[in-house]
């Protein structure tokens, strides 16, 4: 029901002109079989009268004219109904899925299947239910108008053709069951087939395809998954249509059988060749509406079944709760005893971590990979809840914050940080998108993360497309950057947020050479002094200067101190920083 009132939520108008148009265009071709009857039998009569064969003539085919206009204006008219209807289910369920506030959908498989048949049902399900709707109005009309005369001409045929109806409508749902089961039996398949083929035209895997020759290993593999899931349905298809032959073959068989009576009663004088005529354009509109009906009531039926996705991923609730409360001022943010896992059956990745930021100081990171560094970013972020503990922000549990406030005082540069096919000063404005038009914001963030330079040289400056697939508004070729001017970029992003309380640098010159990094951090250090800083990075000299640096072995907060003090105590800390000092020795370096 809510796939059929989709229609009239999205256009009301159009929808309403659609139903009555519908209406009129089923009811021409029984009023032109009428009219067709009626010259028949006037020709036929022995006595006809010239001026009323010219009138029936003319009103037969001005009935025809216009049976074919109505066709094409509601055609139009069901465009315009459909267009609006996709536009309100693409635009609900994108909406869900860009408010979803947290990370637990987004990085479920699972959730990706069911989005996946949600986004199919999405750009079917309006189109195949707006057509069916149209054809059954359209065919209620034209049925109740030809039953008329079957029942006149022979009423035992009415029954014949619901009877065998009947069958060919239960027959094609039990086919869109099939239909509907095959598509979520295959649709991991199927997504991965999505997933090959995306690879084989994305710009980023490029180089790797072409040196490690991927290209037929992928090719291979999307064939493979588009012929597996094309063969189950076809299979489905094939049963299908095997069954609606068998049972077209019965309609040709119930309408010989009253074309043989008919005749037989025009042959005995008990009927005239008109009604003959009439009986004939009857059966054929009842069946060729009929047969449209039943086909297009098994595509809406698998449709509104996958439709069923659609709603599904619309309703899904929230992984987390959005809070209310107002975050305070000041970032002193402290985790007690904190556990945290991905999956109910997964690894611990946090065990009892119980840490301290203190509000305005500069904390480092420290810890091999896997320690758990990025997953305690997202529990500070609140992509995550932790199963067990609790994260403070200024002695709140995050959890009673709003979480659209509590990140609006975060800035984060992210190891995995996105590059956008967007305009240079959009990459950068997204930051703090109420500020994207603030070219002003945007070239003083560019100039904190030493990007401006960079950006003014581009062939547009800061409204070049940095994108080697998409062109401007003008049609103008964008360009690409290269991994450490790419940092840079998303370093200004986050520093578009000029109020953030808590700035987390997640590796945020990993792409830089020395002299660029040495010069990124003195410029972070003075735009980021009183505020209170994450840095995590595996290069150690970064970390040397923090407040407090903290290190994270296996999931736990292993030590914690200054410098020197890790130094002294001579644990992982030491360990590593020694580890990584001893590649830069040398007897030449005094």
């Amino acid at each position: 029901m809510s796939a059929l009132a989709l229609p009239f939520r999205s256009a009301p108008a159009a929808a309403t002109t659609t139903l009555a148009l519908t209406v009129l265009a089923g009811a021409a071709p029984a009023s032109g079989a009428w009219l067709t009857m009626l010259l028949v039998n006037e020709l036929t009569s022995g006595a006809a009268d010239t001026g009323r064969v010219a009138f029936l003539a003319i009103a037969s085919a001005i009935v025809g004219g216009l049976a074919i206009a109505l066709l094409y204006l509601t055609g139009y008219v069901g465009e315009v109904v459909q267009h609006w209807v996709t536009v309100t289910v693409e635009s609900r369920l994108f909406q869900r899925v860009a408010a979803l506030p947290g990370l637990r959908h987004i990085e479920d498989p699972a959730f990706h299947d069911r989005l996946r048949l949600a986004e199919q049902a999405a750009q079917e399900a309006p189109t195949t239910v707006s057509q069916f709707a149209q054809e059954l109005v359209r065919s209620v009309v034209l049925l109740t108008s030809f039953a008329g005369a079957l029942l006149v001409v022979w009423p035992p045929m009415a029954l014949l053709l619901l009877a065998s109806v009947l069958v060919a409508v239960l027959a094609r749902l039990a086919t869109a069951r099939r239909e509907v089961a095959a598509e979520e039996a295959w649709v991991s398949t199927d997504r991965r087939r999505l997933f090959y083929r995306a690879l084989l035209t994305d710009v980023r895997a490029a180089k790797e395809i072409r040196l490690f020759g991927l290209g037929t290993l992928l090719h291979t593999r999307m064939i493979d998954s588009l012929t597996a899931v094309s063969r189950a349905r076809l299979s489905v298809s094939r049963r299908g249509s095997l069954v609606q032959s068998g049972l077209a073959l019965l309609g040709a068989a119930v309408t010989a059988a009253g074309t043989v009576v008919v005749a037989t009663n025009v042959v005995t004088g008990s009927s005239s060749v008109g009604n003959l005529v009439l009986f004939l354009g009857a059966v054929a509109g009842v069946q060729t509406g009929l047969s449209t009906v039943v086909l297009q009531l098994g595509e809406t039926a698998r449709a509104a079944r996958m439709f069923g996705h659609y709603l599904d991923v619309v309703g899904t609730a929230d992984d987390l709760s959005v809070g209310t409360g107002t975050p305070p001022a000041s970032a002193t943010i402290e985790l007690r005893n904190v556990w945290f896992r991905y999956g109910e059956e997964g690894p611990w990745v946090l065990r009892g971590v119980n840490l301290t930021i203190p509000a305005g100081a500069a904390v480092g990171l420290v810890g091999v990979n896997g320690a758990g560094k990025s997953t305690l970013v997202k529990l500070l972020c609140r992509f995550y809840d932790p199963q067990r503990g609790t994260i403070t922000w200024d002695g709140v549990d995050i959890r009673e914050l709003d979480v659209t406030a509590l990140r609006a005082r975060i800035g984060v540069v992210f190891q995995e940080f996105m590059t956008y096919d967007l305009t240079a000063a959009e990459n950068i404005g997204i930051g703090q998108v109420q500020h994207l038009d603030d070219r002003s914001r945007i070239v003083a963030a560019a100039r904190a993360a030493r990007a401006d330079d960079t950006v003014a040289a581009l062939p547009h400056g800061y409204d070049t497309v940095l994108s080697r697939t998409h062109t401007d508004d003008g049609e103008r070729a964008g360009v690409t950057l290269s991994g450490g001017q790419w940092q840079r970029v998303a370093l200004a992003r986050c520093l578009m947020r000029t109020d953030a309380e808590l700035i987390v640098l997640d590796e945020p010159t990993s792409g830089l050479d020395a002299e660029g990094e040495h010069r990124v951090h003195s410029t972070l250090r003075r735009h980021t002094e009183g505020r209170t800083r994450l840095l995590i990075s595996h290069r150690m000299s970064v970390l040397r200067d923090a407040e407090l640096i903290v290190t994270l072995v296996g999931g736990r907060i292993a030590e914690q101190g200054s410098h020197d003090e890790l130094m002294d105590a001579g644990g992982e800390y030491a360990r590593l920083f020694r580890l990584q000092a001893g590649g830069y020795q040398d007897v030449r370096v005094r």
